[in-house]
């Protein structure tokens, strides 16, 4: 995502604000856009944008945004942000036909046969070196594009054809990137860099830093099958390029900078061991918390900074900033939502948190499946009198879920997958009811992880899960899912037990889901999850041995069970905080 430019070299100040709405207010529309003057144009329309002033950077970008390769990627990255947001068809292809044109309009900038379109481009490609100031920047303009289209291609469609043309796509992007590294590394020892030049340097920066960092998440199997087809991901390296990047001045920083955001603060905790760099997430924003106090998306990321250090009461006001900051972009409110009713969860605050999931059913199109489920989980954890208040019913609730689900690129989304399978228990004439539901989706987002530094709230949650360990052993009548309840309730025990530092107890809940393992019937997921949750347990008390043995073998010896690709990247994250090569593993 290019092109909304950083600013950064532009002077902070409280009265900037006001300076950059004025400075549009008497914008002339220019006769002529050379490189530099687009360059300056693209960092007014960030500044407007960092401010919520969405509209009004579109308004800047849209004038030339056919005849400008920067005009033309900022102005379909913003509507491409926008469709990412909503999820709406009409936003989709909205963003998909302006990406073309965008395509098209860096296209023509661009040296002809100089990149890797088709195989005989492999063999015989021009030499980088021969291209201009001007091509350089078309080809690293074009390969985000790209990169923006390929990734709208899979959720526009579920046909295989188009999930096809999205990995092509992302091929010749990466390739691009990559021919464009070989250009900044000859021009390296260069005397005539100027401004211009350094902003190719961003861009290259967040292309191969944005691709190794992602390509290195990717379990062994995988990243094997890619390899194959040339693309390699280097984690350290990708963090290094983003870091490099985000501490220059150039349009890319603030990109580059998010990147780093949502690795620290998202796919290290979905999609790995829950162990995020919370010091460098801080040290990344604060120069944009100076610069654009109001700015929706920063304070968005502040307060989930807030929310990863345990801090879920600074958070919930943050948040609440963050939602009256603007008012034209309603799905950053979604997103706000979504976090609100997660800190209310940790709190056990569950009406509070009803009333976000509540929101997110009705006004986010993102998962309606999940949010309904988590609506009814939610209101599963409330006493019959409050559930009755809020005129709702849990079972006409859980019976939705099914007909919610959706698919992306020909698939379904795991989660919604996992809370489908779940809702199941509620669609006979008589209901077997779930048990602490809206604890085990917290699982499933590694929400234990969060919680976990605050002991006075994994106590509490602790405490509900042995209040319903308690009900659960005096139950005469035991229906079909009983073992398979017990074991849920032992692993989240477990996982309580471990961030309150009673690892030895912690480790026996584990042990006792996995000594059940032959009388589990349904959650097939427990048994793999627990054998990676014990795993990290001995990492923590460095029994680095016997950590890989569970680790691996909850990788190898299980298979077609919920949300299996969740807990292999997670596998992969942790086998490689053991400094554990993948190639050594089947």
């Amino acid at each position: 995502m290019a092109s909304v430019g950083n600013g950064t070299e532009e002077s902070g100040g409280g009265g900037e604000e006001e300076n950059f709405e004025d400075a549009f207010e008497n914008i002339p529309v220019a006769s002529k856009m050379d490189l530099k003057c687009a360059l300056e144009e693209c960092s007014m329309a960030l500044n407007l944008f960092l401010n919520n002033k969405f509209s009004e950077a579109l308004e800047v970008l849209r004038p030339w945004s056919k005849d400008s390769m920067y005009h033309a990627l900022g102005y379909s990255t913003i509507l491409v942000m926008q469709a990412a947001m909503t999820f709406e068809q009409q936003d989709i292809q909205m963003g998909i036909s302006t990406m073309k044109e965008a395509l098209q309009t860096c296209q023509r900038f661009r040296k002809r046969s100089t990149v890797v379109e088709s195989l005989s481009n492999l063999v015989s490609k021009q030499p980088v070196e021969q291209l201009s100031e001007e091509e350089m920047h078309a080809e690293i303009c074009y390969a985000e594009c790209l990169l923006q289209k390929a990734a709208l291609t899979f959720v526009q469609d579920e046909n295989m054809i188009n999930f096809i043309k999205g990995g092509l796509k992302i091929r010749t992007s990466y390739q691009i990137y990559k021919e464009c590294h070989q250009v900044l590394q000859m021009t390296q020892g260069s005397k005539s860099k100027n401004e211009t030049y350094y902003q190719f340097e961003g861009g290259v920066k967040l292309g191969i830093g944005a691709f190794n960092l992602m390509l290195s998440l990717l379990p062994g199997r995988i990243l094997r099958l890619l390899e194959f087809i040339g693309f390699s991901g280097n984690r350290e390296l990708g963090l290094c390029q983003l870091r490099e990047g985000a501490s220059g001045s150039s349009l890319r920083a603030i990109l580059c900078t998010f990147t780093l955001l949502v690795y620290h603060t998202y796919v290290s905790l979905i999609l790995g061991t829950g162990e995020a760099n919370l010091q460098e997430a801080d040290s990344l924003l604060e120069p944009y918390l100076q610069k654009f106090p109001n700015g929706s998306i920063i304070l968005f990321y502040a307060a989930r900074i807030d929310i990863l250090k345990g801090n879920f009461e600074k958070a919930q006001l943050r948040f609440q900033e963050c939602i009256a900051a603007q008012q034209e972009w309603k799905q950053i409110h979604h997103l706000c939502y979504w976090e609100l009713m997660w800190c209310y969860t940790f709190q056990q605050n569950w009406l509070q948190a009803y009333r976000y999931a509540d929101l997110l059913s009705k006004e986010s199109r993102w998962s309606k499946a999940i949010y309904v489920f988590q609506k009814a989980a939610i209101l599963c954890m409330l006493p019959e009198d409050d559930v009755k208040r809020t005129g709702e019913d849990i079972v006409s609730l859980f019976r939705q879920v099914d007909g919610l689900k959706q698919r992306i690129a020909g698939k379904s989304i795991p989660t919604e997958k996992f809370a489908v399978r779940k809702a199941r228990r509620y669609a006979s004439s008589q209901p077997v009811k779930l048990i602490l539901p809206a604890l085990e989706m917290m699982y499933v987002w590694n929400g234990f992880a969060i919680v976990g530094r605050r002991a006075d709230l994994t106590e509490n949650l602790l405490v509900t899960v042995e209040k319903e360990e308690t009900a659960l052993q005096n139950e005469t009548n035991h229906n079909e899912y009983y073992m398979d309840d017990v074991c849920m309730l032992q692993l989240l025990k477990g996982l309580c037990l471990k961030h309150l530092g009673r690892l030895m107890q912690a480790e026996l809940c584990f042990s006792k889901v996995i000594q059940s393992e032959k009388q589990i019937k349904y959650d097939n997921y427990l048994v793999p999850f627990t054998l990676y949750e014990l795993g990290l347990l001995y990492k923590q008390q460095d029994e680095r041995e016997k950590a890989i043995r569970y680790i691996e073998t909850a990788k190898n010896n299980y298979k077609e069970y919920s949300m299996e690709s969740r807990l292999h990247f997670r596998i992969h994250a942790a086998l490689d905080s053991l400094k554990v090569s993948p190639a050594s593993t089947p």
